[in-house]
């Protein structure tokens, strides 16, 4: 019978069923991603002998295709952020993250996040983290340039700013154009080999060992050997979501098989939730994902109105991308356009190849063209501009700074159906841990040597329409951090 027969990410490993340790640690990492690098430089330093498994041939994960962008404040502000004029309480932080986690979100975990952002923000820099330290104006899904601070979530848009102060707080490793996360994740890997942690590469966690409900060990498949490894302190499972499982997929979260590209390194096959659930771990959210629709940049698209298949707008248009993403994919029928006039018409940076579904000399022919009902576009656009004219938005307040009526012809819509854009996206549900980064049973209870970290824990983000771009890798790189102490046997902040 195979490894993979015998041994299931499914199935735990009993003592009984080891007939020797062919390598023994402190802390076993299961992931060189984010958090697993975060969580390995962190034992290390606090005394821990520490094994890495990677099961690609590099470390990185996920994380090394990312942006690079890291979602950090409070405490009066980093000092990128104070430099550049913004001012940024501990409690502002904490009620927007408490707005972005949604219904589920964690009050304990966004109070300890919000109260050391900015202690984390200097701690990834003494790693060697490069942040050129300017600030990026506008509306960007990542910054083109090496800049480092960015509006990178709904700060100013509504429900948010109504109850929080805003400011940006998305801070970029430095890197021109798309692709800080690969020297981030550089950065991060070599810190933590640099302070002695042991590195598998191609090598895969099978399952976990347990006895008398202890999680001491795994088996791991390296370069297609078999081989027993105890922890003496722990295991840390942090090998990313699901993503990639299809099954689980459509199990936890059909949802996001409306978004054809998955944001992933390749790995996220849900093996270390799968783990998890095998010695008795509960999950959270799993019903969650992230979901983007990149209908900008050019920002001037943002003074747009986004409509279904009804003529009826939907949401404010100066939302972060990922929760207008959230709202599109809910619409009838899956059908939603964004209407533009010639004076903010333009091709989207990212999709460029985005369908323009109806052009006219008037709202009336482009409400023919699609096929919509009599006067349910042009009534929805004579509203809208009616109301802007005025710089008010009273059904779903767009902040003033985007409202202007659609007069100048010709007009378009810019098709947003199904079929006609390719949505990415990733999941947020994961295994139910502790901040410290404890996994949980079914009743609350820590299971004795088991932590995850990253998207293998349901985190701070765990509600879709509330993301921000950097929440992930903020999450991943602090809370990575907290199970390598705590594994290692020291306090967590």
């Amino acid at each position: 019978m195979s490894a993979e027969k015998r041994f299931t990410p499914a199935r735990a490993c009993s003592l009984d069923q080891v007939p020797h340790w062919d390598l023994e640690t402190d802390v076993l990492v299961v992931g060189f991603g984010a958090a697993g690098a975060c969580a390995a430089i962190e034992a290390r330093q606090a005394g821990a002998e520490v094994l890495v498994l990677e099961v690609a041939a590099a470390g990185g994960g996920s994380a090394s295709l990312s942006g690079g962008e890291v979602y950090v404040g409070g405490s009066g502000g980093t000092d990128v952020q104070r430099e550049h004029g913004f001012v940024d309480s501990t409690e502002d932080l904490q009620q927007y993250l408490l707005m972005a986690g949604g219904p589920a979100a964690d009050a304990e975990r966004v109070a300890i996040y919000a109260g050391n952002g900015v202690s984390h923000f200097n701690w990834l820099r003494e790693q060697g983290v490069p942040f050129k330290g300017t600030y990026l104006p506008g509306k960007w899904i990542e910054p083109p340039t090496d800049d480092t601070l960015l509006w990178s979530g709904n700060e100013k848009a509504w429900p948010y700013v109504e109850k929080a102060n805003p400011a940006p707080r998305g801070h970029t490793v430095q890197f021109t154009g798309w692709g800080g996360g690969k020297v981030l994740m550089q950065v991060l890997c070599e810190r933590a080999v640099q302070l002695g942690a042991d590195v598998h590469y191609n090598t895969r966690a099978l399952t976990l060992v347990v006895d008398a409900g202890q999680v001491i060990g795994a088996v791991v498949r390296e370069e297609g050997v078999v081989r027993f490894v105890r922890a003496r302190r722990g295991v840390i499972l942090c090998a990313g979501g699901f993503i990639c499982n299809s099954e689980m997929v459509k199990r936890f979260v059909p949802a996001a098989l409306d978004c054809e590209l998955p944001v992933t390194g390749g790995n996220d096959d849900g093996s270390g939730i799968r783990m998890g659930i095998s010695v008795g771990a509960a999950t959270l959210n799993m019903q969650e994902f992230f979901a983007t629709l990149p209908f900008f940049p050019p920002e001037s698209l943002v003074k747009g109105i986004f409509i279904n298949g009804r003529g009826q707008r939907f949401i404010n248009e100066d939302s972060y991308h990922g929760r207008v993403a959230h709202y599109v994919l809910r619409q009838p029928d899956g059908r939603a356009w964004l209407l533009v006039d010639n004076e903010i018409f333009g091709r989207p940076v990212i999709q460029e190849d985005i369908q323009i579904a109806a052009v006219g000399e008037t709202w009336a022919e482009v409400e023919r063209e699609l096929g919509l009902p009599e006067g349910a576009l042009v009534h929805t656009v004579e509203e809208f501009n009616r109301l802007a004219s005025t710089g008010n938005d009273p059904y779903f307040h767009k902040a003033a700074e985007w409202l202007r009526p659609l007069t100048e012809p010709p007009f378009a819509a810019l098709s947003y159906c199904k079929g006609d854009f390719q949505g990415h996206a990733f999941t947020l549900g994961g295994l139910a841990t502790r901040p410290s980064g404890e996994v949980l049973d079914a009743d609350g209870q820590p299971i004795p040597g088991l932590f995850a970290a990253g998207r293998t824990a349901c985190g701070l983000p765990r509600w879709g329409e509330g993301y921000s771009s950097g929440l992930s890798l903020g999450d991943s790189t602090f809370f990575g951090r907290q199970a390598g102490r705590k594994a290692a046997g020291q306090s967590v902040v």
